[in-house]
């Protein structure tokens, strides 16, 4: 086994056969290097904080900029750009993610975690210092190009570059590894936000927030950090199991586990993957709907009933802002219902099954969806919020159980390269969901539908999507044998990892912690707690 310490020459440095472990390491060492990377990429939720600022860079602009069309706002300097021409670049990253990780999750198999981590820290760190050029320049084209493209690409490479490596470590406990690495994702806007929030205001000046020092600024401890979790990556070598594990311990729980393993080529012949790949596109696109649309649903459901005593008293402008601070609150805890979700769900995961945990998210959905318009008709603004979190939980859940369900059906061997190319359906529903939510809106206040009942039908739709997932679901059986890899053709892939196993390859004592470990679990920890810290005090505003 090749590695730094034994002199390998520099060109190996990057490649898995330099990160296979040894005898006596912590597999408790990988789940912070993955938060790493999850809670760099994860600020793609907050990127909203953004879109007001950029829309206010020229403070005197020309006449002619009246009605300029978005191909218009790609090249010019001399006009503002609209809040809707900036907000594109946030479905070209997450559509880029699914068309990346689908293009390279064959190759990150091979390659390993460390090469792959450390071209999404490239990538996605600069592309957005890229992005924060392009602001400075006022030339949105490039703010996509950095941002979007060479950003959707970090986006990609880095969401799927733990799942393989965290399911090989913890096959005892699939759900809760990932879940522990996908709460970062859901949890990187509760850090990076108000980080950026604080970079605009320091950087401001004369009237114009400082929004592309704060994205250069992020670029590069985004790049830092998500290359530091790259490099700390090992892999577990073929044959190694946790102390006191075995297979016959997997095959008495209630999940549906395989202990074979399906070729990535053969796995969309199966009607398993389609099925599954519908399982998450339906609770995605139901959840992000309401992502989409959580504050202004709140305020034209509620509105005065937000306030204490209804706003007695108070101007209407004054009544107004009040509103729009209390429906801030909920997009607080929406970030960090979505995260906490995905650690609870995934590891509830590992004790009733993945099938199990999907029905609890489809049956659980669909009663809250169709109580959201009760709440609203009766004015009970705390069971409408109390219900949006908990279907934000589920909504994280299903992006944190999905990887463990993958490797429950398809096997361990290639479950990264799989899962890249079922995150296609998040880029789906990315689409789907908050065009429905608003078309259908939009239709309603056309048509003369008050604003507090306009959300009604969208919900009542919500839930019959998540009825189709439901059945989609209950369709899900164990892989035919003929899709399995025989024994030639999985030595063939292994070998392609160059792993050559060893005398430590089954080792299954406990490695040693260290205060290393300790000092690494804190640096990813704190700031992950003091981002919930803030969502809280945002979310007690509603209260």
């Amino acid at each position: 086994m090749a590695s730094i310490a034994d002199g390998a020459p520099a060109s190996s440095i990057l490649s898995r056969e330099a990160i296979i472990a040894g005898p006596g390491y912590n597999r408790w060492l990988v789940v912070p290097a993955a938060l790493c990377i999850h809670l760099c990429i994860g600020m793609a939720y907050g990127f909203s904080v953004f879109w007001l600022p950029m829309s206010h860079l020229v403070t005197q602009p020309a006449a002619d900029c009246a009605g300029m069309g978005f191909f218009g706002m790609l090249t010019t300097t001399q006009c503002n750009w609209s809040v809707p021409a900036e907000t594109h670049v946030f479905e070209t990253f997450i559509a880029i993610l699914g068309i990346s990780a689908a293009i390279w999750g064959g190759w990150l198999e091979h390659a390993g975690p460390r090469k792959a981590g450390f071209i999404a820290a490239l990538c996605w760190g600069g592309g957005m210092a890229l992005g924060g050029l392009g602001v400075m320049w006022h030339q949105l084209w490039l703010f996509y190009l950095g941002t979007g493209v060479i950003g959707g690409v970090g986006q990609g490479l880095g969401y799927i570059t733990p799942v393989s490596t965290l399911i090989k470590w913890f096959p005892d406990r699939r759900g809760m590894a990932t879940g522990f690495a996908i709460m970062g994702y859901g949890g990187g806007a509760m850090i990076g936000a108000p980080l950026a929030v604080w970079l605009m205001k320091t950087f401001s000046g004369d009237g114009v927030q400082g929004v592309w020092q704060s994205m250069v600024i992020l670029g590069i401890i985004y790049f830092i950090v998500m290359s530091i979790g790259a490099f700390s990556f090992r892999v577990a070598p073929t044959g190694w199991r946790p102390e006191g594990w075995t297979e016959a311990d997997a095959a008495k729980s209630k999940a549906m586990i395989t202990k074979r393993h399906v070729h990535l080529e053969r796995v969309a012949k199966t009607p398993q993957f389609w099925l599954i790949w519908l399982v998450l596109c339906l609770n995605v696109t139901a959840g992000i709907g309401v992502i989409s649309m959580a504050s202004p649903m709140l305020q034209d459901v509620f509105g005065t009933h937000l306030l204490h005593g209804g706003g007695a008293g108070m101007t209407p402008e004054a009544q107004k802002a009040a509103i729009v601070a209390a429906a801030a609150g909920l997009v607080g805890l929406i970030s960090l219902f979505n995260s906490l979700g995905r650690l609870f769900w995934a590891s509830l995961s590992d004790r009733i099954g993945r099938k199990t945990t999907y029905y609890c998210f489809f049956i659980l959905g669909m009663i809250l969806y169709i109580l959201l318009p009760t709440w609203g008709h009766m004015g009970i603004a705390s069971m409408f919020v109390l219900s949006i979190c908990i279907i934000l939980t589920m909504y994280g859940g299903g992006f944190s159980t999905v990887p463990a369900y993958l490797a429950d059906i398809f096997g361990t061997q290639m479950v990264g390269a799989i899962h890249g190319r079922l995150i296609t359906a998040w880029s789906a529903a990315g689409i789907i969901g908050p065009v429905l939510i608003a078309s259908v809106r939009q239709y309603q206040l056309d048509h003369g539908v008050p604003k507090t009942l306009v959300y009604d039908r969208t919900l009542y739709i919500m839930a019959g999507l998540l009825l189709l997932g439901l059945i989609c679901n209950a369709l899900v059986k164990p892989v035919h044998d003929k899709h399995f890899m025989d024994d030639e053709e999985l030595a063939q892939e292994r070998a392609l990892q160059k792993d050559p196993g060893g005398a430590h390859a089954s080792t299954a004592a406990r490695g040693q912690f260290g205060a290393l470990g300790v000092v690494f679990w804190l640096a990813v920890g704190i700031p992950f707690l003091i981002g919930v810290w803030i969502a809280i005090a945002k979310g007690a505003a509603l209260f």
